[in-house]
């Protein structure tokens, strides 16, 4: 086949890829592999494809055979590792993370994607992973403190701070319940905010975040050095990463020092590794005391009991009456992704499901769309001998009706879930953690402490299915948390909004004075 008789296939597969149209640019793709079966990019793309819609069996034995026409090609050992992860398969998704870094040592966004992998990996100490991050500061960030410039911003003590929030979030994602809340009640007199947006597409969201903010940044296409360059201009004062090691992060640009203070915040859950940024900021609940070693940045603990606040949205309904009254046995359940469950979090429930022999368990989500997938993981579940017909793994949309029918919460670990733990207790249900490594095992503890309630929060294995066993053998106390954690919860520093940004805005205003009083 020549080039020309199948590229026509290739560029418009990948134009409608980009534009996040995936059923047609398999389409597209598989016409361009009918003409040219031995073109690896057209596998390796349509691979890329179907690992968004979920198929990921096809979009693995896609990869595979880009892979057997060419071994060496580091953007198919890239997306064979996503696809891994996304399927749970952690330390075999290293290793091809590995493979990428061997043929392409400088490929930074390989390098986010495996700490990223990492921070699920359940058999590492805190230490091993940050050793990681540490090695990613080394490579790719400490060449830039050389060129580091002096900041002139203005060292009065009291005027407005100039605050600036880099991410590529600003739109529908799940960052939203949380980002929303600080920046709708940012107080203007206080800080002039700065949006610095890497958004391929707007939506909804997007406007209202342009409301809030005085100043919007579009930086797509943007080289890190121009939006260093921009951010100085605009005299950032405190520089706000709020992507960390996620997809479209501008890590890049925080190594370079635009700004004199700089802080990592919630989209990622864990350190960036750079040297470069000062503050992480978190709570003693996430960042106990004696973990500093385990970031880069110095943990900013807010006073109180959460680093974040909660914004539900909309849709999410009432809270319904127990499931569990009705139907005569306790339903467990979690909405997490299948990279935060392994070995140890299948035998910890399995444990739980022996000792409540009538109860369910739930497993729901996007990453359980594919047949094998779920059928993997009632594997695990059925050799430690849990009979299928209890478990009910799969994907259903929106998440508030699957947990309007669980009656308890199981957080994952070493990696505890995210926003649905708060969409959980919102929801109405308690919830079991285990207190892991820091901060991304620790999400739970600090959510459960934000709540009120400590005393759902396991410090060993043992403990979490002693707690959840607890738990399912009192109906007419979890009817009765069903019926009153909501209030509990609104009236809690998890939903002060108000209350977090005026905190977030005291820390803004100190780390300042800290850099103002370094000048001097």
């Amino acid at each position: 086949a020549t080039d020309e008789s199948y590229s026509g296939y290739f560029q418009r597969g990948n134009l409608l890829a980009e534009q996040g149209l995936h059923a047609q640019a398999e389409v597209e793709y598989r016409l361009g592999l009918e003409i040219a079966p031995e073109v690896a990019e057209l596998w390796c793309n349509l691979s890329g494809s179907l690992k968004e819609m979920g198929r990921l069996v096809e979009a693995e034995a896609a990869v595979l055979r880009a892979l057997e026409i060419r071994p060496d090609m580091a953007p198919a050992w890239s997306t064979h590792a996503v696809i891994l992860v996304t399927q749970g398969r952690v330390a075999e998704s290293l290793q091809s993370f590995r493979k990428v870094l061997e043929q392409e040592p400088h490929n930074i966004v390989a390098f986010s994607s495996m700490l990223f992998a990492l921070n699920y990996d359940p058999d590492k100490t805190g230490e091993q992973v940050f050793a990681a991050y540490a090695e990613f500061d080394q490579r790719y960030c400490a060449v830039y403190r050389k060129d580091w410039a002096p900041h002139l911003n203005d060292l009065q003590p009291k005027r407005r701070l100039r605050v600036g929030y880099v991410s590529p979030d600003f739109r529908q994602h799940s960052c939203m319940f949380f980002m929303e809340p600080l920046l709708a009640h940012h107080d203007a007199s206080q800080v002039d905010v700065f949006a610095y947006a890497d958004l391929a597409h707007e939506d909804a969201v997007t406007q209202r975040y342009k409301q809030y903010v005085a100043h919007w940044v579009p930086t797509r296409g943007m080289s890190d050095v121009a939006l260093a360059q921009r951010i100085r201009a605009d005299g950032i004062d405190i520089l706000v990463d709020v992507a960390g090691h996620t997809s479209g992060n501008r890590l890049g640009v925080f190594a370079r020092k635009p700004a004199p203070v700089s802080m990592s915040w919630m989209g990622f859950g864990y350190t960036t590794g750079l040297s470069a940024i000062d503050y992480y900021l978190t709570d003693a609940a996430s960042a106990p005391a004696g973990s500093e070693h385990l970031f880069a940045e110095t943990p900013w603990r807010l006073p109180g009991t959460s680093f974040t606040a909660y914004r539900p949205g909309p849709a999410t309904g009432e809270v319904s009456p127990l499931p569990a009254l009705e139907r005569g046995y306790v339903t467990l359940g979690t909405l997490t992704r299948s990279a935060r469950i392994n070995l140890h979090t299948v035998r910890v429930w399995a444990k739980a499901l022996q000792r409540l022999p009538t109860a369910h368990i739930v497993i729901d989500s996007s990453s359980f769309r594919d047949q094998s997938v779920q059928d993997a993981l009632v594997q695990q579940f059925t050799v430690r001998g849990i009979a299928p017909e209890r478990l009910h793994i799969g994907y259903h949309s929106p998440p508030w009706d699957v947990l309007r029918g669980i009656d308890i919460g199981l957080d994952c670990f070493p990696h505890n879930s995210g926003t649905t733990l708060f969409e959980t207790l919102y929801m109405g249900l308690p919830f079991v953690t285990l207190a892991g490594r820091p901060s991304v095992g620790r999400i739970g503890s600090s959510v459960l402490h934000g709540v009120g309630h400590p005393e759902w929060i396991a410090q060993t294995e043992d403990e979490y299915v002693d707690t959840l066993v607890a738990l399912a053998s009192d109906l007419p106390a979890l009817a009765h948390i069903r019926a009153t954690l909501r209030p509990q919860m609104q009236a809690s520093v998890l939903m002060d909004e108000p209350g977090f940004t005026r905190k977030v805005e005291a820390a803004y205003r100190q780390m300042f004075q800290k850099w103002r009083e370094s000048q001097t």
